[in-house]
């Protein structure tokens, strides 16, 4: 029997409160994200550590949190979305929380690191995808975009008031804000973001009129079978290794480079910490706008174009930045965070579109282990990065080499010619040639 899949929820499709829910989730635990570079300064100076072990720790926190995704994926099968966020919003907090004890490396290792670490990825963009891939029929794309945005908007949002906290007053304090933003958001976690549209009784968004509810049981397999036996399946396929290297890039230019190193190396040049986040800040803004945009267009273009346009995009841009440093804000500089800001995860909506494509039901699991590469991408060039100021006193090596990466991601995402044919693929998902 079909059932309303039209049941309204405050006046609005439950789905979309669902959407506004991990939306609001995945923004409270942004805060970390824009943490490493607004703190990296003060901890150099209060206990003299390089800006290689800091990157260090920043790397472990990006490893974990990559490696950890395609295992979420598999968690939310078996337990549910809502105990998977809510545990790793407590993380989350936990991990920030506690750094405010931290005085030696190891320390730092394991709250940035670990606990961070783990907490992150346990949401990261598979929650993103979970929530659009179970909830949504049409304008996937459209919403996997607007998720994605949550996290640049985290970043607009704490990035300003870290710099002007911790410039103002401490590191510590930055860091318990952090943790008290991923507690908040908890209890909307819990009250309202229901694990399936089963659960409430109605079809997804956008479904056929005529389809029935059906059941939606959890995963009997272990979560972590589950990972590694998709994993073993997509790695069978050129598609996912593709989509694996130009995701990895993404992460190392993103995340890894930018992300991390920005704010040091503008005050490498005299720029101070709080303009400097002021204009990573901008990133976020326009992160936004490119990140809904993209998923506006991956509904209606070739996704692998897509892709390709982007990576090529943003290694120009690295490839000027070198020269666009200085000691103060001009146009220049302003025009290279605006569209490196379009630019910054606009990859993630078509990338998880090839990803649901290629591999149907086990989708969000592959794009875990594509979102897994792009993680570690992300730690290695922040380690490598790190070593590189400290070896030769500036970034610029850095910047030409992500450069020249962005080139090689955009080769490769063109060269995805043909998908491999869809396990279980879902009747309304599109097959790309």
């Amino acid at each position: 029997m079909a059932i309303d899949s039209t049941r309204r929820t405050f006046g609005v499709h439950p789905a979309v409160v669902v959407a506004a829910v991990a939306f609001v989730a995945l923004l409270g635990a942004a805060g970390f994200r824009a943490a490493p570079s607004v703190l990296m300064i003060p901890l150099k100076k209060e206990f003299g550590w390089s800006t290689g072990i800091i990157s260090l720790a920043v790397g472990v926190n990006l490893v974990l949190f990559g490696l950890t995704a395609p295992f979420a994926a598999a968690l939310m099968e078996r337990f549910g979305i809502r105990r998977v966020v809510s545990s790793a919003l407590v993380l989350v907090a936990a991990g920030s929380g506690l750094t405010v004890f931290v005085r030696h490396q190891w320390e730092l290792l394991l709250t940035w690191g670990v606990l961070i670490g783990l907490g992150t990825g346990s949401m990261a963009l598979v929650f993103a995808g979970t929530v659009a891939s179970r909830w949504f029929v049409k304008r996937r794309g459209l919403v996997m975009g607007v998720l994605t945005a949550g996290s640049a908007t985290g970043q607009l949002i704490f990035l300003p008031i870290l710099a002007a906290v911790t410039v103002n007053g401490s590191w510590r304090l930055a860091s318990l804000i952090i943790a008290g933003a991923a507690l908040a958001v908890v209890p909307l976690v819990l009250l309202f973001l229901h694990n399936h549209p089963a659960d409430r009784n109605i079809t997804p968004y956008g479904a056929p009129a005529d389809e029935p509810v059906g059941v939606r049981p959890l995963s009997a397999r272990g979560s972590a079978r589950r990972a590694i036996s998709v994993f073993r399946m997509a790695s069978h396929h050129r598609t996912f290794w593709a989509l694996m290297a130009g995701f990895a890039i993404c992460g190392a230019t993103t995340n890894g480079l930018i992300g991390t190193h920005f704010i040091p190396a503008a005050h490498d040049h005299g720029l101070s910490e709080t303009t400097s986040a002021n204009l990573l800040a901008v990133v976020g803004i326009f992160d936004i706008v490119g990140t809904i945009g993209s998923g506006y267009l991956t509904d209606r273009v070739n996704p692998r174009v897509l892709l390709a346009l982007y990576y090529g995009f943003r290694g120009v841009g690295l490839m000027m930045l070198p020269g666009l440093l200085s000691d103060a804000i001009h146009p220049s500089i302003v025009a290279f965070v605006i569209v490196y800001g379009l630019d910054w995860v606009a990859t993630v909506p078509p990338t998880a579109a090839l990803c649901r494509q290629a591999f149907g039901d086990d989708g969000n699991i592959v794009f875990g282990w594509v979102f897994a590469s792009h993680q570690i991408g992300a730690a290695a060039i922040s380690v490598a990065a790190g070593v590189i100021r400290d070896q030769t006193g500036a970034y610029t090596i850095a910047w030409f080499g992500a450069a020249g990466m962005c080139l090689v991601a955009a080769l490769v995402s063109f060269q995805i010619r043909k998908l491999p044919a869809a396990i279980n693929r879902p009747e309304n998902e599109p097959t790309t040639a």
